[in-house]
């Protein structure tokens, strides 16, 4: 006898200007950068290079033409970093967002699929 699964659905969502693309991989370390207040532990905990983050991060701030990541160097309590107000502003709405499609394209799927089995 076989049995059926449901489908999942399943989509990606990301922001575009100009062709800049604004994404959740962007979003999801800007967010590690406020939560870490450091770059590299952001990097560390996302599995990337300090490189590779500070890269994706300038390239963002040169895209959209705003800082995202103010950096402070060394000091008695080291160095670290913060998210710009700009930043935090588009990592809140992002999220806003992203929780508003979620709930309405699972809404639409559940309607859409009720009672159907895949074959």
């Amino acid at each position: 006898m076989m049995q059926h699964h449901l489908f999942q659905v399943k989509y990606k969502l990301w922001l575009e200007k100009d062709g800049t693309v604004l994404g959740d991989g962007l979003i999801k370390l800007l967010s590690r950068v406020a939560w870490f207040g450091s770059i590299s532990q952001a990097a560390r905990d996302m599995g990337m290079s300090y490189r590779n983050a500070w890269g994706k991060i300038k390239l963002a701030e040169k895209r959209c033409g705003v800082n995202l990541v103010l950096t402070q160097v060394g000091g008695e309590m080291g160095g670290g970093a913060k998210l710009t107000p700009e930043a935090v502003e588009l990592v809140a709405r992002f999220y806003k967002l992203q929780k508003e499609v979620d709930e309405s394209v699972q809404n639409s799927f559940n309607e859409i699929f009720q009672g159907w089995t895949s074959p």
